[in-house]
């Protein structure tokens, strides 16, 4: 639905963009994706202390939202922003320049690394090839996480209210896998 409304009011149709509509669609995409992250990991707490096990089938559905959103905002940024899809070849120094010299946009790009590979590796079939490797790619949602939100932090460059509220959102759910861990 939000990926919707943001082609709905990029034509006009659900709203209007401001007058920096790549901007817009780049923030849109980027705040669903560290929402779609938060309520990803929100998932094994809420089913542990409300018993709500029914929780546990939406987990993968949230984690490849998660992906979507945040592709969507890399492709934003990489084809609109960054104008790759304007002149493919004189863009691409400039996206290679962006992702080794400005720290925020490395992290989001590692971010979405760690995020395509657990998107890959997803299925059922993919889980019994992989074994016991399936577990430890996929503990790297806690570090998409932390990246998330740091790469959310490091771009915002006045009002951090927003980047604050999802660092204590993460710090709480990281910090009841942390409590639970040490009681077991």
């Amino acid at each position: 639905m939000p990926a919707l409304l943001v082609v709905g009011d990029a034509f006009n149709i659900t709203g209007q963009l401001s007058a920096n509509p790549v901007e817009d669609i780049l923030d849109r995409f980027g705040n669903w994706g560290i929402r779609f992250i938060m309520i990803t990991l929100a998932v094994t707490p809420l089913r542990k202390i409300t018993g709500w096990n029914w929780l546990a089938r939406f987990r993968r559905m949230f984690g490849l939202f998660t992906f979507f959103y945040v592709l969507m905002h890399f492709l934003v940024w990489i084809l609109l922003d960054r104008g790759l899809a304007v002149d493919p070849a004189f863009q691409l120094a400039i996206v290679w320049e962006d992702l080794t010299e400005r720290p925020f946009i490395t992290i989001g790009f590692t971010a979405l690394l760690l995020l395509t590979a657990m998107a890959v590796t997803s299925t059922n079939a993919m889980r019994r090839r992989l074994q016991r490797n399936w577990d430890r790619l996929h503990y790297s949602v806690y570090a998409v996480g932390v990246l998330g939100v740091w790469h959310y932090w490091w771009q915002v460059k006045k009002d951090t209210s927003d980047a604050w509220i999802y660092a204590v959102i993460l710090a709480a759910l990281l910090g009841y896998r942390i409590w639970k861990m040490k009681r077991a």
